[in-house]
């Protein structure tokens, strides 16, 4: 039996792109913060057993490397709680978007990814404790991202961080597969 190539596009998104609920029921909530709370220890769970030429593959041609990836996570997240916390506090702010190619190049990215891991253990709690706190005037509030049109609240903004963790252990645990494990 032989597989059919992935394509360009499978491989920037093998979950599939982000798609927001039009509206969010008390279950999709839970079911969200689930996928953000549990996503540390997926990561680790998936991770631990590479070794250092294993991480420093990109997880297609072009694309990052899996370490970059692990990297990328912990910053995007910490990015995410800060905008999380700036839209409890302010109303409707404007956030500051960032040069995620850029970060991706830093020297900080050569570092163990044990140290994004351990960062990311952080964060989602904190991300966790928030989410689970909220009534529905909190998931409601909303800011503004000058880069994309209209504001997102933060029930949208939820679901987005927990398909960007799915999004990304997808990059790893299918290059993975690559390698049959």
């Amino acid at each position: 039996m032989t597989s059919t190539p992935l394509t360009d596009e499978h491989l920037r998104y093998p979950t599939g792109r982000f798609q927001a609920p039009l509206t969010y029921t008390d279950e999709d909530l839970r079911q969200i913060i689930n996928q953000i709370q549990t996503l540390p220890g997926r990561l680790r769970n998936a991770v631990i057993r590479l070794n250092e030429p294993q991480l420093n593959t990109p997880y297609r041609p072009g694309g990052w490397t899996l370490k970059q990836v692990v990297h990328h996570l912990a910053d995007s997240h910490m990015n995410a709680l800060m905008r999380i916390k700036l839209t409890l506090t302010e109303e409707n702010p404007t956030i500051k978007p960032y040069d995620e190619a850029g970060w991706a190049l830093q020297a900080d990215y050569r570092l163990p990814i044990e140290c994004s891991l351990k960062t990311l253990e952080g964060v989602h709690l904190h991300m966790v404790a928030l989410f689970e706190s909220f009534n529905e005037d909190e998931w409601q509030r909303t800011y503004v991202h000058p880069e994309r049109p209209g504001a997102s609240n933060l029930q949208k903004t939820a679901a987005m961080y927990a398909w960007h963790s799915n999004h990304h252990l997808a990059h790893i645990t299918e290059t993975m597969k690559q390698w049959g494990l």
